[in-house]
């Protein structure tokens, strides 16, 4: 089975993450259908937008924490082997948020359940978002050891300095209201509405100029340009994962157990 799914539907490029035994976590294949989705929608001509969904309760569980783990235990059983796939992944992943955020084309994020760590970054790299009352966000990578570096800059954009600091420090949810007041998402609505919703946003998009909508897209970039490059952001995200910290966090994370720095 497709771990993404792509269809044409009016005014928009429907693009689904079909991982829902998964939680639709973000593991290396699904990073790389979904880039070649949303790469497949830029070049669509019948698609004057896209709409991000997923399947099943969750949204987006962020990334796939036992793949790291694996690579983390396969890197400590191979004294010879290099990194150099923890740098990958993490660039994998922030070449992903850099295409979907630069897409020449608007992109609407419709949320039906919980967007944690990097799936709530999915929801910030997305030009505008919905979301189901049953809806929930949250940034928990510092209970885990991890830092959220790639996303950081796109929630700054959306929530401010101050709401960001609470989501990023803390680690702690919030729900869909919550994500409304703060900027995060721009409507709240039944979950039945949900992708009518959308689709009501994709028809007024379409009645704008492809072409305007385009260099609007790349102003709004240009003013907002993040400080850090894409692959910074993803050095500084994948350094703290092959920390022992990291490790410690991700044994306890599968264990259900507290990490040992929490008293």
């Amino acid at each position: 089975m497709s771990l993404v799914s792509y269809a044409n539907v009016p005014a928009a490029a429907l693009i689904r993450l079909e991982r829902a035994d998964k939680r639709n976590a973000l593991s290396r294949a699904l990073i790389d259908a979904l880039s070649e989705a949303m790469t497949r929608a830029r070049e669509d001509a019948a698609a004057r937008c896209v709409i991000l969904a997923a399947a099943g309760p969750v949204f987006c569980a962020g990334m796939d924490l036992a793949e790291l783990q694996q690579a983390l235990e396969d890197l400590a059983r191979s004294p010879g082997r290099t990194d150099a796939d923890i740098w990958e992944n993490a660039l994998r992943l922030g070449r992903l948020y850099d295409l979907i955020y630069t897409l020449p084309k608007p992109t609407i994020a419709a949320v039906q359940g919980p967007a944690v760590a990097g799936g709530a970054g999915l929801v910030t790299v997305c030009d505008l978002a919905v979301a189901a009352p049953e809806a929930r966000f949250g940034y928990p990578e510092v209970r885990r050891g991890l830092v959220a570096a790639m996303v950081m800059p796109h929630l700054l954009r959306h929530v401010g300095e101050r709401t960001a600091r609470y989501l990023l420090l803390t680690g702690e949810m919030i729900d869909a209201e919550a994500a409304l007041r703060c900027g995060l998402v721009n409507a709240v609505v039944p979950a039945e509405q949900l992708l009518p919703q959308a689709l009501a946003w994709a028809q007024a998009l379409a009645e704008g100029g492809p072409q305007a909508l385009a260099r609007t897209k790349e102003l709004l970039h240009a003013f907002s340009r993040q400080a850090l490059s894409v692959e910074q952001a993803a050095q500084a995200s994948a350094a703290p994962r092959l920390s022992v910290e990291c490790q410690q966090g991700l044994r306890a994370f599968f264990a259900k157990q507290r990490p040992p720095w929490v008293q």
